[in-house]
């Protein structure tokens, strides 16, 4: 292999961050704006990881999210003190829930207004009591909200101090000591409102609603605090326009990012000295000082990178679907506009009882007979992301999220990835077509080569495009928000590594997962001393 010579503008740099994605440029803007000089190693063509938007279809002017796609946990403190050209909008409508009783097409609508919601709530369960109980649960969450998300750039607290914070015990039990699903089953008696609530505890997370690990739980919480609120936006112009502004941010505070340059490995003798950065560009191989390195990666890479044991196996849990359609389709529940549906979360085969069958089914190898997802339209509260001529022809985005799809159904047996993949994305399609008044494929799009606009992504596809761990999205499951006594090197931020100049800044550290920038924020601290 050529040694490569890199256009660095110094030998050595206070800070040398690995990979480019929304974590690795909040700290870079951090600390180039505190005077650091600062380094950004991206492996790939360019910056953003999984907050990127992309023109998928061949030919259609449609910058769609391609992988991550609603911000909740990214903290108005960050946009604000980087000064982001970056802005999310509420979507009006918070879900829709189509079902068929009595042999009746219906659904339950949440948002549009309170008097809408508690007539939907009545309209399907037949009385007030689970509208009731709904807001009494979620005045609960928005209580432990507005005490909990604050807490997430700021050090890490212990167990002791962020129960003390939340001063609340039948919340704390409720969500930190017993099973997601005694909570959801002890307020709600209607299966399909159990499902509605169950689903934010199974984003990216395969578990059931009694799962002793509380990984469900653990998931729930950190999609009911985003903001203080657990509202999830909008990113306007695409999750793209975030990182994208990430690093014009980073830039002009005077942090370098150069792509193409894949790291290999960090040497670092643990005695203070600087840390050395292997990396691989197209024309060799190159190596450069970093004071502090940040790895604005998972777990597994860090290990890899510092020749230690493999950190413990990951596995992702959903099948993400990217559309574009000429018009959305129309519903069976003529009750409901498909404006108002498809803008809020559109939740498909998600009752209790069918998200519990489902992850039975995938816990044995098979896959979910009544696969789970949800689905959301970007463009319907932000037209820009669909080109003007594509706009005036009325034509939308659609966004789906498979549930209890893990990369082991992928990985054997069922044809492989691609037969598994293709099996999947037919049987969500019929559960969603179920609820239509006609089928999503007459309203699908064609691209310039005559292709319907549609592309899947299992777990392994994630894994090889963007090297999430077994296509983990939080690339591990995600941890409680405090010091737990589990992660030993997480240290005063849940940054640190058994290396006192070697910090994880990725969605694997503490407090991670999501569209946040919270680890990299507090990485950012951890440099500077805070």
């Amino acid at each position: 292999m050529t040694t490569t010579s890199a256009p660095f503008r110094q030998a050595a740099y206070d800070a040398v961050i690995v990979g480019g994605g929304h974590n690795g440029l909040v700290a870079a803007a951090y600390l180039a704006r505190a005077g650091k000089s600062v380094l950004v190693l991206e492996r790939l063509g360019h910056t953003g990881g999984a907050a990127v938007s992309t023109r998928p279809f061949a030919g259609m002017d449609a910058r769609l999210s391609r992988y991550s796609y609603l911000v909740s946990l990214l903290p108005a403190k960050i946009v604000r003190d980087l000064g982001l050209d970056f802005a999310v909008r509420r979507r009006t409508v918070s879900s829709y829930t189509p079902v068929e009783r009595g042999g009746r097409p219906g659904g339950l609508l949440v948002g549009g207004s309170e008097a809408r919601t508690r007539e939907s709530f009545a309209r399907l369960t037949g009385s007030d009591r689970e509208y009731e109980s709904w807001r009494a649960f979620y005045a609960t969450t928005g209580r432990l909200a507005r005490n909990v998300f604050p807490t997430l750039t700021e050090p890490l607290p212990t167990r002791a101090q962020l129960r003390a914070r939340i001063d609340d015990e039948a919340a704390w039990r409720m969500l930190f000591e017993e099973p997601l699903g005694r909570a959801v089953e002890r307020h709600f008696a209607d299966d399909l409102v159990r499902g509605v609530v169950l689903t934010d505890g199974l984003i990216g997370t395969f578990a059931d609603a009694h799962d002793p690990s509380l990984a469900q739980n653990r998931c729930f919480l950190y999609h009911v605090i985003g903001g203080g609120t657990g509202d999830w936006n909008v990113p306007v112009g695409g999750m793209g326009a975030l990182t994208d502004a990430l690093a014009r941010a980073a830039r002009a505070a005077g942090a370098e990012i150069l792509t193409g340059h894949e790291a290999l490995r960090i040497d670092t003798d643990g005695t203070g000295a600087p840390a050395e950065v292997t990396f691989r560009t197209a024309t060799g191989e190159g190596a450069v000082a970093g004071r502090t390195v940040l790895v604005n990666a998972s777990p597994r890479a860090l290990a890899e990178l510092l020749g230690e044991a493999p950190a413990a196996p990951a596995e992702g849990a959903q099948l993400k679907v990217n559309m574009l359609l000429r018009r959305l389709p129309r519903l069976r529940d003529t009750s409901v506009d498909p404006r108002e549906a498809f803008g809020g979360t559109f939740h498909i085969a998600e009752g209790y009882e069918q998200l519990a069958r489902a992850h039975a089914e995938a816990a044995t190898g098979e896959l979910p007979s009544v696969p789970p997802s949800e689905i959301y339209c970007h463009s319907l509260t932000d037209p820009s992301i669909v080109g003007p001529e594509l706009a005036a022809r009325g034509y939308q985005t659609l966004t789906l999220f498979g549930l209890h799809t893990p990369a082991r159904l992928f990985e054997r047996g069922h044809g492989g990835n691609t037969a598994a993949r293709e099996v999947l994305l037919a049987g969500i399609l019929a559960q969603l077509d179920a609820h239509l008044a006609e089928p999503l494929t007459e309203c699908l799009a064609l691209d310039a080569d005559g292709r319907p606009c549609i592309e899947a992504k299992t777990p392994l596809d994630l894994d090889r495009e963007l090297r999430l761990p077994g296509g983990h999205i939080f690339h591990r499951d995600l941890s409680w928000p405090y010091a737990d006594g589990q992660d030993t090197g997480a240290g005063r931020w849940g940054v640190e590594t058994a290396h006192p100049n070697v910090l994880l800044c990725g969605a694997g550290a503490v407090r991670g997962g999501g569209v946040s920038g919270v680890p990299g924020h507090n990485a950012a601290m951890a440099v500077l001393g805070r």
